[in-house]
């Protein structure tokens, strides 16, 4: 069997995690199973290598960055390396250039566009564990790009599809996916298992456990996850295409604090003005998520929209750049929000699942400013202060306590 493994950063935090993780890795191989490994940077690495660089520069170029962060992950697969050799068991590190993992141009944030497999498949054939660089790869000009926050599960999962792997296992701090964040949720149920679908809306809507560009990927080749702790043995979660029927009408609550509302007050009520506005923010890769206009009125209409925190400001220049254009009466900015969602394919074919969760807010007192639906979700923005009381609330009206 091939399967392909990926360790987080608290996985390969400190030496004796290091061996811990090794140990695992002989025991599959010594079951006669072929593995390729991906392993992130070791602990907080990258945010320390982040700090050095600001340290010197406070706005580095991306490309440099890039050059410097992919060192993290390197540590790792050589550290793993030296240590399954200490258990007798033969593995190769191999960086993301090694490989060949092709990826876009863009520093910071790249896609991968096809992955050499051939030096992967030829340690493979020689009973070597393959040990790989996550969150990196290289781009057209011969650069080390990297992939973005949680890129390494990306890598995991294109490696399982680009060699056909049995199955890809995602190793973390946490059991498998759950209803909640059990940090903030003391009732969160792990989840025996969880279609692609509403993973990827969990994942993009703040969920943690799972890049959301890994989900997308595994659905669209079919690859099989599991989601699972690499601190104990415990059962996992699967993610894969379709789930039991039986299962629950909500899957899960999520939280995302990064986020900030922008109201465009005064528009000129008339066709075209919502594209023009939003057309500039894409030019500029701002990402938009809840939408509300209002009713036009005395020849104008007003838009509000949610953004990542982090991306406020740019998304701010770049509307008050094109007034001229957009042309609206002024901006009203609010921070200090977030998004709660629920989420579950069995949504669909229930009705009264939003009024539910609607409820839930009204019995502890959280006022909600905006409201986003789709088939697997309803999303609600509310004061980032009430996180904590609004996830705890409406995941006791959906997974009461006897379930636990």
């Amino acid at each position: 069997m091939l399967i392909v493994k990926k360790f987080g950063g608290t996985s390969v935090g400190d030496k004796e995690r290091i061996f811990n993780v090794a140990r695992r890795i002989a025991e599959d191989y010594k079951k006669g199973h072929e593995l390729v490994v991906v392993l992130s940077a070791m602990g907080k690495q990258t945010d320390i290598l982040i700090q050095m660089a600001k340290d010197i520069n406070p706005n580095p170029s991306k490309r440099e960055l890039d050059m410097l962060l992919t060192t993290g992950e390197q540590v790792s697969v050589a550290l793993m390396a030296m240590a399954l050799d200490v258990l007798g068991v033969p593995a190769i590190s191999l960086n993301a250039f090694q490989v060949a993992m092709h990826t876009t141009s863009v520093y910071g944030n790249a896609r991968l566009k096809r992955i050499d497999t051939d030096r992967i498949r030829n340690e493979l054939q020689n009973r070597r564990v393959v040990l790989v660089t996550g969150f990196q790869g290289v781009n057209k000009f011969e650069d080390y790009t990297t992939l973005g926050r949680g890129g390494s599960d990306t890598t995991a999962v294109a490696l399982a599809a680009a060699l056909h792997a049995d199955m890809c296992e995602i190793y973390t701090d946490v059991d498998g996916v759950y209803s909640a964040d059990p940090r903030i949720v003391k009732n969160a149920i792990k989840l025996n298992e969880i279609t692609y679908d509403e993973m990827l809306e969990l994942a993009s809507l703040g969920a943690g456990v799972l890049h959301n560009r890994s989900v997308e990927m595994a659905k669209k080749y079919g690859v099989q996850l599991v989601v699972r702790s690499s601190m104990n043995e415990n059962e996992g979660t699967i993610v894969k295409e379709a789930v039991n029927m039986e299962k629950m009408l909500v899957s899960g609550v999520a939280a995302d604090k990064n986020a900030a509302r922008i109201a465009v007050i005064g528009l000129e009520d008339q066709p075209g003005v919502a594209f023009k506005l939003f057309h500039h923010l894409a030019r500029h890769n701002i990402n938009v998520d809840i939408i509300l206009q209002s009713i036009g009125r005395d020849g104008t209409k007003d838009i509000s929209f949610t953004v990542k925190e982090d991306d406020l400001d740019e998304a701010v220049a770049t509307i008050e750049r094109h007034r001229e254009s957009i042309k609206y009466q002024k901006l009203d900015i609010e921070k200090g929000v977030a998004k709660v969602s629920i989420v579950g394919a069995g949504m669909m074919s229930n009705a009264g699942v939003a009024a539910k969760m609607f409820e839930a807010l009204y019995d502890v007192g959280v006022n909600i400013k905006m409201i986003s639906t789709s088939e697997i979700r309803v999303t609600v923005l509310i004061d980032e202060s009430q996180v904590e009381k609004a996830m705890n609330a409406v995941h006791d009206k959906f997974f009461p306590t006897q379930m636990n």
